[in-house]
């Protein structure tokens, strides 16, 4: 007996059209059960399984890729921030499409030049606007606590720390809900033809409903990452493409429900 999955993209004759997929949408996801930070991971875990070979070798070309753009002098940095998205939003494709049932196709890892492509370097834009923002805030704390410790006063060397530690707080506090903006926001724009900003906002109340979900993703995934990282970083052959396959997992399992 077949079993049908409830998620899945039906097959188009024309492979770049918009995916639709085969579940009701949620806007603003649905709170899940904390749990479901594990799930996420494990079913990531069994769709790479199905091709392992393939989902590597996508993801090392999209390693090359961005060590070789973030390699170019100023613009690097820019370019990766800007063009993330796009790239997300062709694994995102691919994982929808294995979750289908369909074989991996390399070339849908460029399938976000081929859609929504504007959209989908507006959502990288804005957030590195965010992060530059942030960084400003930032930089200019430092700024002046390292001005205050060059006068000399010991006091405020000693404050110099303080000052140090309470910016990087900041710094996690103002990043954070940026990263819950962009986290889920490929697939919106890619699934459901979202534009930048709303695709930012559904990201960031999906994420912010399920809190203790991501929390439990997050230290698994930390666990994870150092076991990977242990026997020269080979372990990240896996895991590399499991965390990118998890994150269209969190994303079905957190925006849409199955038909009956």
């Amino acid at each position: 007996m077949t079993t049908v999955n409830p998620y899945a993209a039906p097959k188009a004759a024309v492979a770049d059209a918009t995916v639709v997929l085969n579940a009701d949408f949620v806007p603003g996801g649905q709170s899940r059960p904390a749990s479901h930070g594990w799930n996420w991971i494990a079913e990531g875990w069994e769709l790479f399984k199905r091709q392992p070979g393939m989902w590597i070798g996508i993801v090392l070309i999209a390693f090359v890729i961005f060590v070789g753009a973030a390699l170019i002098p100023i613009f690097g940095g820019l370019l990766t921030t800007l063009f993330g998205p796009v790239f997300a939003a062709g694994v995102e494709r691919l994982a929808a499409d294995h979750d289908a049932g369909g074989e991996l196709e390399l070339g849908h890892l460029f399938a976000g030049f081929k859609e929504r492509t504007g959209t989908l370097v507006a959502v990288g834009a804005l957030y590195l606007a965010a992060v530059l923002v942030v960084m400003l805030v930032v930089g200019l704390m430092m700024g002046v606590g390292f001005t205050a410790m060059m006068g000399g006063d010991p006091q405020a060397m000693a404050a110099m720390g303080v000052t140090m530690l309470l910016a990087m707080l900041i710094m996690f506090a103002l990043l954070l809900p940026a990263v819950m903006a962009i986290w889920l926001a490929a697939p919106l724009v890619v699934f459901h033809d979202h534009g930048a900003v709303d695709a930012m906002k559904g990201s960031f109340s999906g994420c912010l409903k399920n809190i203790l979900p991501f929390l439990v993703y997050s230290i698994v995934m930390f666990g994870l990452a150092v076991v990977a990282t242990l026997p020269l970083a080979l372990g990240w052959l896996a895991l590399g493409p499991v965390l990118a396959i998890s994150i269209y997992t969190s994303y079905r399992d957190i925006y849409l429900k199955p038909r009956a």
